[in-house]
């Protein structure tokens, strides 16, 4: 077995060369301080856990020259042997470089420091739910430990949440309902959740009546009010003017409070084309489940930058369609959300492809309209801000973004940081997207233990896989599936730092978009897709590079992956970073290479020197997509991704702890589907 001691500690040999805004090269200073080479432990953090990963980071002082690593082993609390898990990343102060100054205040403009602390951090996956795991992080580091060496860490998954037992039931009906009622019952879901209904100026008076444990079961029928006031056609469904549901009682985490569909049929609630069909953001731990949402421009309000926002909003197996946004949460105090098994349909034309760029280019394309309108009425169907959320097994069409992180800014409290506002600890995975404006997933933002993996994407105009930027790191994108990206499939921009992209299969080039920092490029199989045909340029289709990066760290790295250049390419590798022996340079001093060949690109620059190359009929049932038609939306269940027996990407990958557990061969194969392994779920499941 193989594996490289480069992956994710990010040692690197040697004195640290840091260039500041001037420059300078603060080399001597390093060499003649050994207080600056030896490594001093500090605060361990825990992030809040999720239902299957764990994270933690574990602040130093000194180790300029970077060679200090922190080795993970885990088990369950009982257990007595020790997994190995993948080593948590170093992070060095990595800067938002060229991001601007607005985006992110004041991490984009302190030159001091970047967001990133001088730290290592990680994260543990693929863990059973509501399960103690004992962690042992052993840190080493050739000039010197001081403090702590190896720190031991217990922590608990979280269970999914359920409705608890003991609690009261009500029932409610719709306004037409004819038929025998169970009791309590009321007309109106506001008349069982406060103790009164109105439509008119008394709407307020009526206190909450629900409480932690407490079940409100919807029976069948159509739940839709209108806008008029003072009950001229109230339907007793207990709105105001705006039909806005606002629901402010709040339940715990093992009481939570639960709204759900009784079984007895479809139940719809219908906004009637209003702005905001729930307000929840200042409920905690409401439970929703067995629901139809519809015709409103955002179904769940889960928070506001710097206002306010929910925790432990639960929304399970429910339909969402003929919205703008399904859930938008943008305050940086929410706490576990979970958000699963459900189905958003947008309002975009789920037939035809069509990106908001390049409006140049309307009316001119095959199947293209004269004129695209931005989100074109549908702008994403689920936004998450703060910690410990999961969004997971989804299924997603016809939207702008898919699944978003907030592009927040400085988190609450910046520059006078708290750690309990940072975006850390988030899992997305198992999600089926497609037909997207834009991107199928976007964690811009996204600052600590950041989890995208094992999604599906199909179909996204601009690139699937966005950072614009990461704060820090590290954010996890692996074992997802990506097909038909016209502009390429990675926006890796606005300076990002720590990404780490491991066993994914990406049909789309893998550009950048802007420099970065601290990136990881392990496993993936990138094909080429016909990119730059002259009646489609930039940015709308992507340049005929396949693999092209810009990065401000020495310590960025790309190996063990496929690739498959586009034929005729002049160029298909560039990879622009500082000279070895120079960690960082945020100037513009970094050395660009270009290569039309792997072996060339691998020879000069001693990236990719184990990777190989590949083309589509490494698969099953595998094709390029057709770049004379990129409005075109194919479907999933037309290709196999599965690598066909005697493929070259069979046993070529190296073996990263957590992640390539189990693989089958002498050695893991490269992409997302390991040889003889059960292909992954994506979707609601039954």
């Amino acid at each position: 077995m193989r594996f490289s001691t480069r992956l994710c500690s990010g040692a690197f040999g040697g004195i640290v060369l840091f260039l500041g805004a001037s420059g300078a090269v603060a080399q001597t200073a390093a060499k003649n301080n050994s207080d600056a080479l030896t490594t001093t432990t500090g605060q361990f953090i825990v992030d809040r856990p999720t239902l299957i990963s764990l994270g933690f980071e574990w602040k130093i002082q000194g180790d300029a020259n970077r060679n200090a690593k922190v080795d993970l082993e885990y088990r369950k609390k009982g257990e007595t042997t020790w997994r190995k898990g993948l080593p948590l990343l170093r992070l060095f102060h990595e800067k938002l470089g060229d991001a601007p100054a607005g985006l992110y205040g004041t991490y984009a403009t302190d030159q001091a420091k970047g967001p990133a602390p001088n730290a290592f951090a990680g994260s543990i996956f693929n863990l059973e739910p509501d399960t103690t795991y004992e962690a042992r992080f052993t840190l080493s580091d050739p000039d010197g430990v001081k403090g702590e060496k190896i720190h031991m860490a217990t922590a608990r998954t979280r269970r999914e949440p359920q409705p608890a037992t003991g609690g009261k039931t009500y029932h409610v009906y719709p306004v037409d309902y004819k038929g025998p009622k169970q009791e309590p019952a009321f007309t109106g879901l506001m008349n069982a959740y406060n103790m009164g209904a109105s439509a008119s100026d008394h709407v307020d008076t009526y206190p909450g009546r629900v409480q932690p444990g407490d079940v409100i079961l919807m029976h069948a029928g159509l739940y839709k009010d209108c806008k008029e006031p003072y009950g001229g056609c109230w339907r007793g469904q207990g709105t105001t003017f705006d039909n806005t549901y606002y629901l402010t009682q709040s339940g715990t985490a093992e009481k939570p409070i639960v709204i759900k569909a009784a079984g007895d049929g479809e139940v719809i609630f219908d906004g009637n084309g209003n702005a905001v069909l729930f307000d929840v953001s200042a409920a905690n731990y409401n439970y929703f489940e067995g629901i139809t949402f519809r015709n409103t421009d955002t179904a769940f309000l889960v928070g506001r930058k710097n206002i306010i926002g929910a925790s432990g909003l639960t929304i399970k197996h429910c339909r969402f369609e003929n919205i703008g946004r399904g859930v938008h949460g943008s305050w940086s105090g929410s706490k576990d959300e979970y958000i699963a098994d459900n189905t958003f349909i947008g309002r975009r034309n789920p037939e035809v492809l069509l990106s908001w760029v390049a409006p140049d280019l309307f009316g001119k394309l095959p199947g293209y309209p004269e004129k695209i309108n931005g989100p074109e009425g549908s702008e994403y169907a689920v936004k998450i801000y703060g910690q410990g959320h999961v969004v997971a097994y989804n299924r997603i069409i016809a939207f702008h973004d898919g699944i978003d992180i907030d592009t927040y800014g400085d988190p609450d409290g910046a520059p006078n940081f708290i750690e309990d506002r940072f975006p850390a600890s988030m899992d997305i995975y198992g999600n089926d997207l497609n037909n997207l404006g834009d991107n199928c997933f976007e964690t811009d933002g996204g600052g600590r233990n950041i989890r995208l993996f094992r999604n599906r994407c199909f179909n996204s105009a601009q690139p699937a896989l966005s950072a614009q930027p990461s704060v820090g790191g590290p954010i996890y994108m692996f074992q997802n599936l990506i097909y038909n990206n016209p502009t390429g499939a990675l926006k890796l921009t606005s300076s990002s730092s720590g990404v780490l992209l491991y066993n994914n299969t990406i049909v789309g080039e893998a550009h950048e978009w802007g420099a970065f920092s601290n990136l990881h490029f392990r496993n993936n199989l990138i094909l080429g897709q016909g990119a730059g045909p002259e009646w489609a340029p930039r940015p709308y289709v992507a340049a005929p590079e396949l693999f092209s990066f810009d990065t401000y760290t020495s310590y960025s790295d790309s190996d063990y992956n496929g690739f498959r250049p586009n034929p005729g390419a002049a160029v298909s590798f560039i990879w622009t970073s500082p000279d070895k022996g120079t960690l960082v340079d945020y100037t513009a001093n970094r050395k660009k290479q270009q290569f039309k060949t792997l072996d060339e690109y691998s020879k000069a620059t001693g990236q990719d020197a184990h990777s190989v190359l590949i083309d589509y009929d490494t698969f099953v049932k595998a094709s390029m997509p057709d770049r004379k038609d990129v409005s075109h939306v194919y479907k999933s269940e037309d290709f196999d991704f599965r690598l066909k027996p005697g493929s070259k990407a069979i046993d070529a990958g190296d073996v990263i702890p957590n992640i390539t557990d189990g693989f089958t061969g002498k050695a893991p194969d490269l992409g997302v589907y390991e040889s003889g392994v059960e292909i992954p779920h994506y979707g609601p499941r039954p």
